[in-house]
């Protein structure tokens, strides 16, 4: 039976702090949810009511798209080593782009990395631990280099082309705001 609580608690966020990968769920009013898996040193829980996390230059940009038309947000962990549990974190989230206030001095906390196109801060109102006896145990043998070894390789205009040609709307053909103007899909 799943626990639920207001906000995190020291516990929980050791637990956080100790998993090496995360997943989000977002979704539009309409269309597809999206769940993506998110790993490297790209979040922080600055309160037990406030998670930060950077997302980096990828094939796809749900994430943003569905937060420009509502701005709800989950995060999970699964406890893939010696303690099982299930936790999900629930609440809104505001996106900040390269260009908006704020995302230099956040994005600061996380290793330089080209690339980096949002930071998501995400407001808890809801945390909810369930048992996890059904996740398998998994053993944690590092961290890729294939997308930083790309995202240096592409270089910052690489990486503006990339946002132009591919970044620009979700799957479903929602607007990203990834280049700060009115885009189409």
């Amino acid at each position: 039976m799943g626990k639920q609580f207001d906000q995190l608690s020291d516990v929980l966020i050791r637990f956080i702090e100790a998993q090496h990968i995360f997943f989000v769920g977002t979704a539009a009013p309409e269309g597809r949810v999206n769940i993506s898996p998110k790993g490297m040193d790209s979040l922080r829980v600055f309160s037990p009511t406030r998670i930060v996390w950077r997302n980096l230059t990828g094939s796809g940009n749900e994430t943003a798209g569905h937060l420009a038309q509502i701005n709800r947000m989950t995060l999970m962990w699964c406890g893939f080593a010696a303690k099982p549990m299930i936790l999900r974190t629930y609440g809104t989230a505001r996106t900040l782009h390269p260009r908006d206030t704020g995302f230099a001095e956040l994005n600061g906390l996380f290793p330089a990395s080209p690339g980096a196109r949002q930071i998501y801060d995400l407001s808890i109102d809801l945390v909810q631990s369930s048992c996890g006896f059904a996740v398998p145990f998994m053993d944690y043998a590092g961290e890729r280099d294939v997308l930083k070894t790309w995202a240096d390789g592409k270089g910052e205009d690489g990486i503006a082309e990339y946002w132009e040609t591919r970044n620009q709307s979700t799957i479903d053909g929602l607007p990203t705001h990834i280049l700060g103007r009115e885009e189409t899909a």
